[in-house]
């Protein structure tokens, strides 16, 4: 053996790159061997700037709290006020966000909607129509109209209490939905006038309009469909959000939705749900700043959602601007998605080898779309889904809306605000220069705001 080749005790190099690292070699591997793109469900797993780096600044000296216990907080949230006859008037500003019955099971819609009457807040539809169900539980439903037009009815829409009108989402703005093959069953497919067991792939525009102009003659065709009595919402995924609420308001918008880039998906592409829109922050601020420019705070109610989970999320978002928010994602865990068990019968039973089965493991699972969720939530399967009954689930959502509820209230009253619509950006910090630019709120500890 030559000294060339003699072995060395040198330590061997594990230096990753940046970037070709494990995550993108496994993408380049994945590509190369199938020449398909990831489809997934849930939102975006890159770290972005959030309402995590904003912080509140409680009264002391020269703010005055109000005292926890003794005095009130007021969380009532009233929206449609510009044009329709009936707004609607809800116990919490935080709402649940439109949910197909497709991508979730009939169970779920149920227990949705029983939640959110415990709570006194909104459910709302998705793709492919409403279910008897979702439309007993739920005793304010917002019924959705969105581009594909799966499952609309009319006579449905007018048993509802607001309409939105979704122009796009935050997972997928510039998309359309999906639901695979193994989610459309007899009910879905008949519900979506579909074949059973094929993919159904959503338009990802309107088919009778094609901008601002026909959006106006669609909200009008609404209005005199429900005798001007229901609110009209219009939804846009984050992506130029300054612009579009201007838009959303000149067509004649009560209330508009923007969703930023973390809210979730049933099922997309993950180039998508990584790589287009921009964050709940900046979607948030620049949505503010358009309504302000038309003098519409205030008249035009403002939704914001997009990876909300906490009530300090709620609290910064209103202090932000928004009159209320929409849980997706968060409503979901709260009913036990990602969980390792499941709760049926009276018992706890393991889910872990049904997420062995899938290639994942409890609290790593995206595979909404696969339709063999194994706790029963994104889920067709006749027996899957009986793992989740409607009222244990509903009990869950129901606490975690209360917590998120008391939550708000909590740092509204540190705040020293008797209303948590009160609650304004002078009451907000941010740790980050990325933050602070995009929510245009001065870094902690200066008055300084990068970029202004």
């Amino acid at each position: 053996m030559g000294p060339e080749t003699q072995p060395t005790n040198q330590p061997i190099a594990r230096e990753e790159s940046a970037g070709y690292d494990r995550r993108i070699q496994n993408y380049i591997y994945n590509a190369a061997a199938h020449g398909l793109y990831e489809i997934r469900g849930l939102g975006a797993k890159r770290k972005l700037p959030h309402f995590d780096d904003l912080v509140f600044l409680g009264a002391s000296m020269s703010r005055y709290p109000l005292e926890g216990y003794r005095e009130k907080c007021v969380t009532k949230t009233v929206l449609g006020t510009r044009y329709a006859s009936k707004p609607i008037e809800l116990a919490t500003p935080i709402t649940i966000a439109g949910m197909s019955f497709g991508s979730l099971s009939a169970n779920v819609k149920e227990a949705l909607g029983l939640a959110a009457t415990e709570i006194g807040t909104s459910t709302t539809t998705g793709d492919g129509g409403m279910t008897p169900e979702e439309r007993k539980s739920s005793q304010t439903l917002v019924y959705q109209c969105l581009p594909s037009r799966y499952g609309f009815n009319p006579d449905d829409l007018r048993q509802a209490d607001a309409i939105e009108i979704v122009v796009g989402q935050g997972a997928k703005p510039g998309g359309g939905g999906m639901l695979l093959g193994q989610k459309v069953n007899e009910r879905v497919a008949g519900m979506r006038t579909l074949p059973e067991g094929v993919d159904q792939r959503s338009a990802c525009r309107h088919p009778d309009w094609t901008g601002p102009d026909d959006l106006t003659i669609k909200i009008q065709e609404l209005r005199e469909l429900t005798d001007w009595e229901k609110p009209i919402y219009v939804k846009v995924g984050a992506s130029r959000p300054y612009h579009d609420v201007k838009l959303a308001v000149q067509a004649g918008a009560d209330v508009v939705v923007v969703d930023g880039m973390q809210g979730g998906t049933a099922a997309t592409q993950s180039v998508f749900i990584e790589h287009v829109g921009i964050p709940t922050l900046a979607a948030l601020r620049q949505a503010v700043e358009a309504l302000a420019e038309m003098k519409m705070t205030g008249q035009v109610q403002l939704i914001i959602s997009g990876g909300i989970r906490t009530g300090a999320d709620v609290a910064k978002a209103l202090a932000m601007g928004a009159d209320a928010v929409s849980i997706g994602q968060g409503a979901l865990f709260a009913l036990g998605c990602n969980r390792d068990t499941y709760f049926q019968a009276g018992e706890h039973h393991s889910a872990v080898e049904d997420y062995a089965a899938l290639g994942t493991a409890p609290g790593f699972c995206h595979h909404c779309h696969t339709g063999n969720c194994p706790v029963g939530i994104t889920t067709q399967d006749p027996i899957l889904e009986q793992r989740l009954e409607p009222a244990i689930a509903a009990r869950h959502l129901r606490n975690y809306l209360q917590t998120l509820t008391m939550e708000l209230t909590t740092i509204a009253r540190a705040a020293g605000k008797q209303n948590v619509h009160h609650l304004e950006p002078e009451d907000l910090a941010a740790l980050t220069l990325e933050a602070a630019a995009m929510a245009r709120l001065p870094l902690a500890g200066t008055n300084w705001i990068p970029g202004w």
